[in-house]
């Protein structure tokens, strides 16, 4: 076994978490002259995971074992939330935007313009949903008087007695002539 992964070895830490203790086993399993396969069976690893740590350590670059975080890279810190929700309650005509209301996308834009962490229209409506916000309006109730029908109080408009007493001639079953031959 190589000098580096050996020193390696020794002086890790004892409460590493077993992400990190996969890739060390994965590198020295490699350098045992362990298969991909072998490693992936024997770790219950994906083929990518073992494949690039195999990499590295054929490298001779076992010291990276910690220099990669684990995970998908936090591109969202609290800079961006805080900036977000002071946003969100302000108006982008303050900001020389032509429109009344953000929507999740230009909040996305700006943001990226003013921070450089650019992030989609749909995660800004998650982040916001998570603060308890959004960039719709608050619906106002409106007072309607009890005295007034469901119906009205509902839709806001009355549909009334259609019949009339005077209707158009052309309504009028007489004025149809059922004689006439439409085959002329």
């Amino acid at each position: 076994m190589p000098l580096a992964l050996n020193l390696l070895l020794e002086s890790l830490p004892a409460d590493l978490g077993p992400e990190y203790r996969r890739r060390i086993e994965i590198m020295q399993r490699a350098v045992m002259g362990q298969s991909q396969a072998e490693i992936c069976a024997a770790l219950g690893c994906a083929q990518e995971t073992a494949r690039y740590w195999m990499a590295v350590a054929e490298a001779g670059e076992v010291y990276k074992w910690k220099s990669h975080p684990l995970g998908r890279p936090k591109t969202i810190n609290d800079q961006y939330l805080e900036r977000l929700q002071n946003l969100v309650n302000q108006s982008p005509r303050d900001y020389g935007y032509p429109f009344q209301r953000w929507t999740a996308q230009w909040l996305s834009k700006h943001l990226a313009k003013e921070l450089g962490i650019e992030v989609s229209g749909r995660h800004v409506n998650r982040l916001l949903k998570q603060m308890g916000l959004s960039t719709q309006p608050k619906l106002k109730k409106q007072k309607t008087a009890p005295s007034e029908p469901l119906s009205q109080r509902r839709a806001g408009i009355t549909i009334g007695d259609l019949r009339s007493t005077s209707s158009p001639d052309f309504l009028e079953p007489s004025n149809f002539n059922s004689s006439v031959d439409v085959h002329q």
